[in-house]
């Protein structure tokens, strides 16, 4: 599931994405600190199931918004309050509003309500295809597959070349990737950019965190939630390593084995990986080059495009 998360508190939606991305639950593809800088075009371009959006914002607040693209939006809607009128409550559910949460954010309240109407929503997909694919025996819907088949195909985009990249690494899905998405990201605005070295790890970090908090938070919140970023980035990894080398101890001529493992990691680090899941080498965590691993990631990426 794809989320878009709208609230003038950037700690709210860092917290939500926190809670989305450690439930395994989807992927926070895009936030924004008032309703005036939603539209429905973006939230469609960027694929969104579920828009969980604030009441109560400074310049248009959530009713309004719900109310301006609600015509257009075809994913879910989850609104967010500490106010609990039973007025603003029925508007809310009368223009199309799927859940109610209430704050201050509760971990199994969010899990819960966003479980169910992903349930909800995947039901609601599994009929449009069973339709979809009903309508094709009329002879009418095949001369329009055919025509359809016959436009040129959207180029991908570079993230979701990312994307299929960790698919292949065994993290999808992790807690971490989208960290790693966003470096990706930064590196290849840098990239386009003209900016070809790689900046120190610790402005890396920051970038990425700026990226997930907003510009309004402060210096020292992005430090911190940089350091988080780190940690993150550090486990994830040893998770990628630790699954080629598995891929490598079952087969030693697997493809994805012998792509990745030289190209992203030191030969001597999968070898100490691979004799530890044998059992012939002490159990240590493994010093990963992170520089080599993200640019051999960009460099990867780039070319797939």
């Amino acid at each position: 599931m794809n989320f878009f998360i709208v609230d003038d508190a950037a700690t709210i939606r860092g917290m939500l994405t926190n809670i989305i991305e450690e439930e395994g639950l989807g992927e926070v593809v895009g936030e924004a600190s008032d309703g005036a800088e939603v539209d429905a075009y973006n939230l469609a371009a960027q694929e969104v199931d579920i828009l969980m959006i604030d009441l109560l914002m400074p310049i248009r607040d959530g009713i309004e918004t719900v109310r301006e693209i609600v015509p257009y939006f075809r994913g879910k809607i989850i609104m967010i309050s500490q106010v609990e009128t039973k007025d603003m409550i029925s508007e809310a559910y009368s223009l199309g509003v799927e859940h109610y949460i209430t704050k201050p954010i509760n971990r199994l309240e969010v899990v819960s309500v966003i479980k169910k109407v992903s349930e909800y929503l995947l039901l609601e997909k599994s009929l449009h295809h069973i339709q979809k694919s009903l309508s094709f025996l009329t002879k009418h819907n095949q001369n329009s597959r055919r025509v359809e088949n016959s436009l040129p195909s959207k180029p991908p985009t570079f993230i979701s070349i990312g994307k299929s990249i960790l698919l292949e690494l065994g993290i999808v899905g992790k807690t971490g990737e989208k960290d790693l998405l966003d470096l990706l990201e930064i590196l290849h605005q840098l990239d386009m950019e003209g900016n070809r070295e790689l900046p120190p790890l610790k402005e890396l970090y920051e970038l990425a965190a700026q990226k997930r908090l907003g510009s309004t938070v402060s210096q020292e919140d992005v430090r911190k939630e940089g350091k988080a970023v780190e940690q993150r980035i550090r486990r994830i990894l040893q998770q990628v390593l630790e699954h080629l080398a598995s891929l490598g101890l079952t087969d030693y001529a697997n493809p994805t084995f012998e792509y990745f493992s030289s190209k992203l990691f030191d030969y001597t680090q999968v070898r100490m990986k691979m004799l530890e899941l044998e059992g012939k080498n002490p159990s240590s965590p493994t010093r990963i080059d992170i520089k080599k691993f993200l640019l051999a990631l960009h460099m990867e990426a780039k070319g797939r495009r």
